[in-house]
């Protein structure tokens, strides 16, 4: 009777231990399909492209990249040499829809339509952005319009 026992509690054990792997691989494959369709709904993304008018000299930019650092270190998307503008002064964001612009602790500051930012806020058509005592205005572009039709894979 003993080794009965035993055996059940053998067989038990392994099938406990066949159950919970058989759990951790269905976890691990749900959130491998959950990262799968984040990244394709990333990839599916598009950016509005940024047209920067700079005021002094009229030298025009276009980002279409979701992210844009404006300073003086090379590292940075767009390269501000002035000495008034930090290393890493601003930073132009794309998410939930919508441009952003975050001051990145500069010692001269961001404007945004004259006004000292203080926390990231939402860009619109035609806003005036300084950094430092560059200056310069933002157009976003408009992306093209897709029917459900073409959006469907």
């Amino acid at each position: 009777m003993a080794d009965l026992t035993a055996y059940i509690l053998l067989g038990l054990r392994a099938l406990m231990a066949v159950a919970l792997y058989g759990f951790l691989a269905w976890c691990f494959l749900t959130l491998w399909r959950e990262l799968n369709q984040q990244a394709s709904n990333l990839a599916r993304q598009r950016v509005p492209a940024l047209l920067i008018t700079q005021e002094a000299g009229g030298e025009q930019l276009r980002f279409a990249t979701p992210e844009v650092t404006l300073g003086r270190h090379p590292s940075c998307e767009w390269m501000l040499n002035d000495d008034t503008v930090s290393s890493r002064h601003a930073r132009l964001v794309f998410h939930h829809d919508h441009w952003w612009l975050e001051d990145l602790g500069s010692r001269n500051g961001t404007f945004l339509n004259g006004d000292a930012l203080r926390a990231p806020v939402v860009l619109t058509n035609q806003d005036r952005i300084r950094c430092g005592q560059v200056s310069f205005a933002l157009q976003i572009e408009a992306l093209p319009q897709t029917t459900q039709a073409q959006e469907l894979p």
